[in-house]
């Protein structure tokens, strides 16, 4: 599927209701005091509740009102408050040579290209209040375009289908007609606009090569009165501000980036009922019928873990910060811990926001006193650093795309001798030697996804078992496209090429296979968590 939509906190001595220290500190105390001790609780009970314990019970009473959705009420709230805030030009810019509304039209369009969502969305906020500055209705189209590939599966279009459903009804109770097109932008957009008389298309970012030649085919036939705006919505600080060239790695993006950071890390304002009502509306879609008429790969069907859709992705969210946020600094690269956000699959459809996402996190951090900038950083600098690679790297997804001596050692290796070849029906099917290894690919095979720390193992092994650098990372693709819920995105191409291609790494120690390439081992993997707890857990006998 080529419609394009991270992965990867030291627990203070600071005394908290339910830590150790905490605990002990609570059950010892002196024999001599204690018959005191229960006389003045005695005589506080007469009283009523102390003020320590109306604060514990209005903390249960917090917690409990956390767990049903508290974090949809409070955005709510935030995007209220900011109903008026302008919205920063440098989030946009004109791929048309026109940039005023078509005079007469009878309607502004978003093309929803890679950020599947209504609310925290740029793209959608400027469309509307592109059209509320001129009085029109406001239109939504998706284009639904599903190559013949072995990576077009089930798995990941059923996620995107049954969010795309959602953002339909989130349209219709806000008077926004939502239009679900069948067939790339430049064949069925520029028919579609001069139909409905639009006078504006505005669409949102992604880098990658097929969504960036829809949008060249879009720009050629559009018809030249119509401006053609596209704003970065996936990116917290938009990609051609955080860097107009391609950046060698995190450390030469990191300060361009966080110092743009309190520029455009603001609140967002809402998407509103929209005021003015279309003459044409939208033709309703059956959903479950499109969904199965889809010509895709059923055999790789939807993991239960994942539930599609903004709401369901604000589910995860609002879990992360309650209960897993608090070991991600400490644990992140433990498979066998409950520590990351699981939140790339929401992200990567564009049915989550990452620059949400990192508001919330910050919050969160703050009010708990938990370290976030371990997380930030991936969340964001390592992210972005993604798209920045794939938007001004034109051989992202090739051997080709690598440095100059990364190229060079893989190529003055390609003839080691390796330890062991298999092909990729073997990868695939987890038959190697490897017992972690398989667990790592069962895993991704059947739930969706890989730990963060595994795929890094993982590419690098299927380099050390192939018969060259050029098939290790056409099958890592393969797989990780077919297989992972957040495949085909930036985050995935990157990663392979970091693994394989040594991307924004730096040359290592020289060694047979990967010459300079970074080396990762099992036993490295043994030094950092409890190898047989995955494997047991991964690796089925059956395998």
């Amino acid at each position: 599927m080529l419609l394009c939509i991270c992965k990867r906190l030291v627990i203070h001595s600071r005394k908290r209701p339910g830590s150790v220290s905490s605990c002990l500190t609570n059950s010892f105390t002196s024999e001599t005091s204690m018959s005191d001790k229960k006389r003045k609780a005695t005589s506080a009970a007469a009283v009523g509740p102390s003020a320590k314990q109306q604060k514990l019970v209005s903390m249960k009473e917090e917690k409990k009102q956390r767990a049903t959705g508290w974090l949809e009420e409070l955005l709510n709230q935030k995007r209220s408050e900011k109903k008026d805030m302008k919205l920063n030009k440098k989030r946009l810019r004109f791929l048309s040579d026109t940039q005023k509304i078509k005079q007469g039209s009878e309607g502004v369009l978003y093309w929803m290209l890679r950020d599947h969502r209504v609310q925290d969305n740029w793209a959608l906020i400027h469309a509307q209040r592109l059209a509320i500055k001129e009085n029109l209705p406001l239109h939504v189209c998706v284009c639904l375009v599903v190559p013949e590939s072995e990576v077009s599966t089930l798995r990941h279009y059923s996620f995107m289908m049954k969010g795309l459903e959602e953002v339909a009804k989130k349209c219709k109770r806000l008077d926004i007609q939502f239009h679900l097109l069948h067939g790339s932008a430049g064949e069925v957009l520029p028919g579609f606009v001069s139909d409905h008389s639009l006078g504006a298309v505005v669409t949102d970012f992604s880098p990658l090569r097929e969504p960036l030649q829809w949008l060249e085919d879009l720009t050629k036939k559009l018809p030249k009165d119509i401006p053609l705006i596209q704003v970065d919505a996936h990116n917290i600080v938009p990609c051609w501000v955080a860097s107009p060239k391609l950046e060698y790695s995190a450390r030469t993006i990191r300060g361009k980036i966080t110092k743009l950071l309190p520029e455009f890390l603001t609140e967002f304002p809402p998407v509103e009922k929209h005021p003015y009502t279309a003459t044409r509306t939208a033709k309703p879609v059956d959903w479950a019928e499109t969904l199965a008429s889809l010509q895709v790969d059923r055999t790789v069907g939807e993991p239960e873990w994942a539930k599609p859709g903004t709401k369901a992705g604000m589910a995860m969210l609002e879990s992360f910060i309650d209960v897993r946020l608090k070991m991600f600094d400490t644990k992140r690269n433990d498979p066998n811990a409950p520590a990351l956000s699981q939140l790339s699959p929401w992200i990567r459809f564009g049915h989550l926001s990452a620059h949400r996402v990192t508001l919330q996190v910050q919050q969160g951090g703050k009010s708990t006193g938990q370290p976030v900038a371990s997380f930030i950083e991936e969340l964001v600098v390592r992210r972005e650093l993604t798209d920045n690679f794939c938007f001004y790297n034109k051989k992202y997804d090739s051997i080709e795309g690598a440095y100059e001596w990364a190229q060079k050692t893989l190529k003055d290796h390609a003839k080691d001798k390796r330890p062991y070849l298999y092909t990729r029906e073997q990868l695939e099917n987890a038959k190697t030697h490897d017992k972690l290894w398989n667990g790592a690919q069962y895993q991704m095979v059947t739930e969706g996804k890989m730990h963060g720390f595994l795929r890094m193992y993982w590419a690098k092994k299927i380099l050390e078992w192939t018969s060259s650098p050029e098939e290790a990372l056409s099958i890592a693709l393969y797989l990780n496209d077919r297989y992972e819920l957040d495949g085909q995105d930036p985050n995935g191409f990157v990663g392979c090429m970091w693994s394989i291609c040594g991307i924004h790494d730096q040359g290592w120690k020289e060694r047979p296979v990967f010459g300079k390439i970074r080396y990762m081992n099992y036993q490295g993997c043994l030094r950092k968590f409890n190898v047989a707890q995955f494997e047991k857990k991964y690796c089925p006998k059956k395998l």
